[in-house]
C-alpha cells in the first residue's frame, strides 16, 4: 500500500494505520488549535526567516500534491526562532486543498476549517541530511498557513501559473528564482506543538508552526489547484480534491502561543 495510498474511500486516511501503524501515534498530525487551551509562553523566540529566491528548482506532481522543490545544500533559505533550536533548511513547500470552499486545511481552529493549508517544509542541519532528521523528534519544522478564499496575495499567482506544466502524476518542470517569503501574512505570530508528517509514513518528527494570520487566494486559483490529477497522464482521469488529513488526537500535548 506504501506506493498506492491516497485520500479515496479505499486508501484514504481511515486506511493509512494498516501500513503505517504510527498513524494511531501519539504525537499524530493535524490538530484542531483550541485557542483557549493554547497557552502563552513568552519563552518562545520571534521567528525568523529568511529565504533566497536562487534556491528555488523545480515544480513536481506527486500524486498527492504539488511540491516546490529547493536546493538544501546550504544555508540560504532557512528558519530559526521559534520553538526550534537551530537551523531549519527549506526543502520544499505544498499545499492541501478542498472539493469545495468550507474544506481543504488540515490544521482547523476551535473546530473551523479554511479552504487550503500551505506547508513550507525545513529540516534540521544538525542531522545532515533531510532523510536523517526525519529520525528524530526535532528533525523537522512545518510552517503552516491557513488559507482562504478572498483577495489574492499576487505573490500565488506565479505558483498557479507553473500547474500548467504538471497537470498530471510524475510531471516535473523547471520553477527558478521565486521567493516563498511573498507567500507568508504580515504577522508571524504562531501556534507550536509536537507533531508529525500529515502524509505516510507520518514519522513523529515535526515541530509544527501554524500561523494566526490566514492568507488569501483567489476563487480562479483554487479551481486551478483542483484542475490537477491525482492521476497519471495514461490513466483515467481523477482530479486532485480533497487532499487532506482530518485531524488527530491531542493526547497528552500541549499547544503553546506565541502571543498573548
Amino acid at each position: 500500500m506504501s506506493q498506492h495510498w491516497g485520500y479515496g474511500c479505499d486508501n484514504g486516511p481511515a486506511h493509512w494505520c494498516k501500513e503505517f501503524p504510527v498513524a494511531n501515534g501519539e504525537r499524530q498530525s493535524p490538530i484542531d488549535i483550541n485557542t483557549r487551551s493554547a497557552k502563552y509562553d513568552p519563552s518562545l523566540k520571534p521567528l525568523s526567516i529568511s529565504y533566497d529566491p536562487s534556491t528555488t528548482r523545480s515544480i513536481v506532481n506527486n500524486g498527492h500534491s504539488f511540491n516546490v522543490e529547493f536546493d538544501d545544500s546550504a544555508d540560504k533559505s532557512v528558519m530559526r526562532g521559534g520553538a526550534l533550536d537551530g537551523t531549519y533548511r527549506l526543502i520544499q513547500f505544498h499545499i492541501h486543498w478542498g472539493s469545495c470552499e468550507g474544506q481543504g486545511s488540515e490544521h482547523t481552529v476551535d473546530g473551523v476549517k479554511y479552504d487550503a493549508e500551505l506547508h513550507l517544509v525545513h529540516w534540521n542541519t544538525r542531522y545532515g541530511t533531510f532523510s536523517e532528521a526525519v529520525k528524530h523528534p526535532d528533525g523537522l519544522a512545518v510552517l503552516g498557513i491557513l488559507l482562504k478564499v478572498g483577495n489574492a496575495k499576487p505573490e500565488i499567482q506565479k505558483v498557479v501559473d507553473a500547474l500548467d506544466a504538471i497537470q498530471t502524476k510524475g510531471k516535473r518542470a523547471a520553477f527558478t528564482s521565486y521567493d516563498p517569503t511573498g507567500l507568508l501574512p504580515a504577522s508571524l505570530d504562531f501556534w507550536t506543538y509536537p507533531g508529525s508528517l500529515t502524509t505516510p509514513p507520518l514519522l513523529e518528527c515535526v515541530i509544527w508552526h501554524v500561523l494566526r494570520e490566514p492568507v488569501y487566494v483567489s476563487p480562479e486559483q483554487m479551481c486551478k489547484l483542483r484542475g490537477l490529477c491525482f492521476s497519471s497522464e495514461n490513466e483515467p482521469v481523477c482530479h486532485m480534491v480533497d487532499n487532506w488529513r482530518p485531524c488527530q488526537p491531542l493526547k497528552r500535548r500541549g499547544v503553546r502561543a506565541s502571543f498573548r
